[in-house]
C-alpha cells in the first residue's frame, strides 16, 4: 500500500472528511519520523481497532531546548514512507513547521499533574508542554477516534492522555507496550547513535529494571529496589538521571503497597540518553 501524503491542513481534512462520509472511523500514530518496529506496530494495533490509520510526521520544535540539537534529528521521509505503507498506513500527515505554528502563534498547553512528576520534566523542563501543545493540535486536526502511543514514552503517555481528557477532546488514548529487539532492548531512534559496545551496555538498564520489579514483588520497599538499580547502573559506566518506583497512573510517588507501580529509567550511554520502564 502507498499511503496519502498530506503536507496541509486543509488536505489532510479533506482526506477524513471523506473517510467519514463513508462511515470509517479512524487512529492516528503522532511520530517525529525516524520509523522504526516500535511505530509500525502502532499502525498494525490500530488498524486492529479502526478502518484507517493516519501516521502523522512532525519533528516539534517546541519540545527541544536549547542546548538539544534539533538540526540532528534523524530525518528519512522517503524511508519512513516505505515502512509505514508496508505496515499498512493509508496516510500520512508531514506538516512543515509553518504549517503547525503560522505567523503570530501564541498558544501553548500548560500542564501539572503527571507532567510534572519529576522524572522526565526534571530533566527537561519543557518539554511537556510542547508535546501536549502539539499533540491537542494534531487530535484536533486530524478528529481521529483512536490515538496510539508506545509505553516506552511511559510519562508522555500519562500527559497526552491526562492532557485529552481535561480539554475533552473525544479520543481515545491507547497505550501499546513497549517494543523490544531480541536481547530486551527497547526500540528507539536514538538506539541508532550507540557504538557497538554501548549497544551492549544499554541492556543493563532493562535487565536491573526487571531484577527490581522481582525484589519488589518479594517484599523490598519499591523506592529501596529503585536506588539499588540505579546504583548499579551508575557502576556499569552510566550517567543515571533516574531510577524511580511510581504509581502507574499518576506517576506520584506510592503511598501505600496496593497502588499499581511501574518502575521508570532514564540514563545516558555515553552520549545517548535512553528511557525504559516496566509494570511491577
Amino acid at each position: 500500500m502507498k499511503p496519502k501524503l498530506l503536507r496541509t491542513l486543509a488536505a489532510l481534512r479533506r482526506e477524513t472528511a471523506r473517510w467519514r462520509a463513508h462511515g470509517l472511523n479512524y487512529a492516528v500514530v503522532p511520530t517525529m519520523g525516524a520509523i522504526h518496529s516500535g511505530h509500525t506496530e502502532l499502525v498494525t494495533q490500530g488498524l486492529k481497532r479502526a478502518d484507517r490509520v493516519i501516521t502523522t510526521i512532525f519533528v516539534n520544535p517546541k519540545q527541544f531546548a536549547a542546548h538539544e540539537d534539533l538540526g540532528k534529528y534523524p530525518r528519512d521521509e522517503a524511508g519512513d514512507v516505505a515502512k509505514l505503507g508496508k505496515a499498512g498506513c493509508h496516510a500520512i500527515f508531514l506538516p512543515s513547521p509553518g504549517e503547525m505554528y503560522p505567523h503570530g502563534f501564541a498558544t501553548t498547553v500548560s500542564l501539572s499533574g503527571p507532567a510534572r512528576a519529576g522524572l522526565e520534566d526534571k530533566f527537561r523542563p519543557h518539554f511537556f508542554d510542547g508535546v501536549a501543545t502539539v499533540v491537542a493540535k494534531l487530535f484536533i486536526q486530524t478528529g481521529a477516534d483512536y490515538a496510539m502511543f508506545g509505553e516506552k514514552d511511559y510519562q508522555q503517555l500519562k500527559v497526552v492522555t491526562r492532557m485529552a481528557k481535561d480539554l475533552d477532546i473525544p479520543i481515545q488514548v491507547v497505550g501499546i507496550p513497549t517494543v523490544r529487539e531480541e536481547d530486551g532492548l527497547a526500540k528507539s531512534s536514538r538506539n541508532v547513535y550507540l557504538s557497538q559496545d554501548e549497544r551492549q551496555q544499554a541492556l543493563a538498564i532493562y535487565r536491573y529494571l526487571m531484577n527490581a520489579a522481582d525484589r519488589i514483588r518479594s517484599g523490598t520497599n519499591p523506592q529501596t529496589a529503585a536506588r539499588a538499580a540505579a546504583r548499579k547502573l551508575a557502576s556499569l559506566g552510566f550517567k543515571v538521571d533516574y531510577v524511580a518506583a511510581r504509581n502507574a497512573e499518576t506517576l506520584a510517588i506510592p503511598k501505600d503497597s496496593g497502588e499499581p507501580l511501574r518502575l521508570i529509567a532514564a540514563a545516558w550511554a555515553g552520549k545517548t540518553r535512553l528511557i525504559d520502564n516496566i509494570p511491577v
